[in-house]
């Protein structure tokens, strides 16, 4: 599936059975275009709540099986629509998502992880369920390892973008880590700014979320396994491109500012060969 942003994990790839890739796609649509709202561009705060609540009017209309008065989105929603109906989604993961993109326009900051694991259980968590119950695998301990997957898929994606979100004044380090670590808002603007230099505190503090957000993926890994089939081979692929990010902001020594870790074709060549031999702890 051709997409129009950088993403981690494959999306909707060849490994994805034909008849998932419709619903797979059409989650993938409503998810990104709703992100994008709460981005994107260079609309007010007020602006892109009214947006976002426009999604939801739409979503609750296409839950009772009305149609969508917004034309813009009406497309969108017949087709997710179609996807809910078919797969007996549950649309409260849907309304989750639409949750953590309208926190994003107003809380900037968190303090302690147990604050941001909130945001990921609304923000990433239901995309894995959501999955889960394409699959016919959403059984309780699957849920809780894919929760494991994507809460940690979304803290890597934090970590690389400690810049790219600065500049839109959102700080996703949780302030206790700062705190402990002896990193301040000061830093992070010079940083960005070019005007200061990675130094042993920042080191460290990057380190220690990395090292904890490792063990969380690690944690979640066996699920691969336990999916069958092409589903598990994507996770795999999905588990190990979360990991290879990690181990790219390392090599850079924790410098994520003058040059964002990303996947390059070289590393999907790298993580097919893992996951040929693929070995979960």
């Amino acid at each position: 599936m051709p997409v129009d942003h950088y993403e981690n994990f494959p999306v909707a790839s060849v490994l994805l059975p034909s008849s998932l890739r419709e619903p797979v796609e059409a989650i993938y649509h409503f998810a990104r275009s709703a992100d994008d709202v709460a981005d994107e561009g260079d609309a007010q705060p007020v602006a892109r709540l009214a947006r976002l609540h426009d999604y939801l009017i739409a979503l609750n209309a296409m839950e009772r099986g009305e149609a969508v008065r917004d034309a813009s989105l009406a497309p969108m929603f017949d087709r997710l629509g179609r996807a809910v109906r078919e797969h007996r989604l549950p649309v409260q993961l849907l309304r989750d998502l639409l949750d953590a993109f309208s926190q994003d326009v107003g809380k900037t900051r968190y303090a302690d992880l147990g604050e941001l694991r909130d945001y990921c259980r609304r923000s990433a968590d239901p995309v894995g369920r959501l999955l889960l119950h394409l699959y016919r695998a959403a059984t309780p301990d699957n849920l809780l390892l894919s929760d494991r997957i994507c809460t940690s898929l979304q803290l890597i994606n934090f970590w690389q973008d400690v810049a790219l979100d600065w500049r839109k004044n959102r700080i996703y380090l949780p302030q206790d880590d700062l705190a402990r670590f002896g990193v301040d808002e000061a830093t992070i603007a010079g940083l960005c700014s070019g005007s200061a230099t990675i130094d042993a505190n920042w080191r460290a503090l990057l380190a220690f979320e990395v090292q904890r957000t490792r063990a969380m993926m690690l944690e979640g890994a066996p699920l691969a396994t336990r999916l069958p089939g092409r589903i598990g081979w994507e996770l795999r692929l999905v588990v190990l491109g979360g990991l290879r990010i990690l181990e790219r902001i390392e090599a850079v020594g924790y410098d994520v500012f003058r040059q964002r870790p990303a996947l390059g074709k070289r590393d999907w060549l790298r993580l097919g060969w893992r996951a040929l031999n693929w070995k979960p702890a």
